[in-house]
C-alpha cells in the first residue's frame, strides 16, 4: 500500500506541473488565457487528481476500484 501511495503522489506531482509548464509555455509564447478558463482547468485537474486517488486506494479500503461496478 506504501509503494501505491508513493506513486499516488509522483503521479499527481507529474501532473500538476506538467499543467504548469504548459500555463507558463503559453504565456511566454504570449497566448494569455482567460481566468476563468484557468479555473475550469485547475477544477478538470484536481478531478483527474481525485479520480487517480479513488483508482489508487479503493483496493485497500474495500472498494472494486470503480464507481459505478456491474
Amino acid at each position: 500500500m506504501v509503494e501505491n501511495v508513493i506513486f499516488l503522489l509522483i503521479y499527481i506531482a507529474l501532473l500538476v506541473g506538467l499543467v504548469y509548464l504548459v500555463l507558463w509555455v503559453l504565456g511566454k509564447l504570449g497566448l494569455e488565457i482567460p481566468p476563468m478558463l484557468l479555473n475550469v482547468l485547475w477544477v478538470i485537474v484536481v478531478l483527474v487528481v481525485i479520480l487517480l486517488c479513488w483508482r489508487a486506494l479503493s483496493p485497500f479500503i474495500g472498494g472494486s476500484g470503480r464507481l459505478f461496478p456491474r
